[in-house]
């Protein structure tokens, strides 16, 4: 069993690029009632993709906790996650 979920961020501040600390993740693309289809993305080998949603542009940051962001209130706390 996994010991932690996938993370998840949005994109409800609505700027141009979202710092993130995974490579896996859910992009969930505004906070409820207003995001879209929850997308899992795999950033694999590259440093950046873009939602195919929302086309918000998630960059690989290895600073950061996989469950962090920059900005940081682009995080969805797991405890938010359904």
């Amino acid at each position: 069993m996994a010991e932690r979920i996938v993370p998840h961020f949005h994109n409800q501040p609505g700027v141009p690029v979202i710092g993130i600390g995974a490579k896996e993740f859910m992009c969930i693309g505004a906070l409820p009632p207003f995001d879209h289809p929850h997308v899992f993305l795999d950033i694999g080998d590259d440093a950046e993709i873009t939602c195919p949603y929302c086309s918000t542009l998630y960059r690989h940051d290895p600073k950061l906790d996989p469950h962090d962001a920059w900005p940081l209130a682009c995080a969805l706390p797991e405890t938010a996650v359904v």
